[in-house]
């Protein structure tokens, strides 16, 4: 339990870390991320499906069925990613083909490299975020995955200067 209270408290610290970004309200540019989250957080806080849930700290893994409560919490580190930020307003190329939809950027100032939204027949079906962020003490790239009505992932690959490497790995299965 204490390493999920770690890992849950250093995910805190990282995604805290990101840089200030002014929160007025604008239209969307992009895919609108924090909006089918928020949607998705309140389809499943009605559906309350049981989730197995698997950490993974360095390859040693733990794993327990729960229910959770609330899912605003469980996935905020995806809509945290959201791309419709005034800031990142023309950051991003954005490119379809009619079943994926990829938003990238390579500015050094958006740690949201790339947002992929993978659709069939019209409905989403996948959801993959990557984010990178680099400082000179700290690098880490996270993959963030989401499938609705299956599972959703977090990986998490973090070097800190004079410390190793650490790997972490969140899934949810519903």
């Amino acid at each position: 339990m204490k390493k999920k209270q770690y890992l849950f408290g250093l995910l805190l610290i990282v995604y805290s870390c990101n840089p200030a970004v002014n929160n007025q309200t604008e239209a969307m540019n992009y895919f609108d991320l924090k909006g089918y989250f928020s949607k998705e957080a309140a389809r499943l806080s009605k559906d309350q499906p049981t989730l197995t849930k698997t950490v993974t700290v360095n390859n040693v893994a733990e794993s327990r069925e729960i229910r959770i409560t609330d899912w605003t919490k469980e996935l905020s580190v995806f809509s945290a990613s959201d791309i419709n930020r005034n800031a990142w307003k023309g950051l991003f190329k954005a490119t379809s083909n009619g079943e994926q939809d990829r938003y990238s950027s390579d500015h050094e100032k958006v740690p949201v490299k790339e947002l992929l939204i993978v659709k069939r027949k019209g409905t989403i079906s996948e959801i993959r975020i990557l984010v990178k962020n680099t400082n000179m003490l700290y690098s880490s790239m996270d993959t963030l995955s989401y499938f609705p009505d299956s599972l959703y992932q977090i990986k998490k690959n973090q070097q800190i200067k004079l410390l190793p490497e650490r790997n972490y790995t969140i899934t949810g299965k519903f």
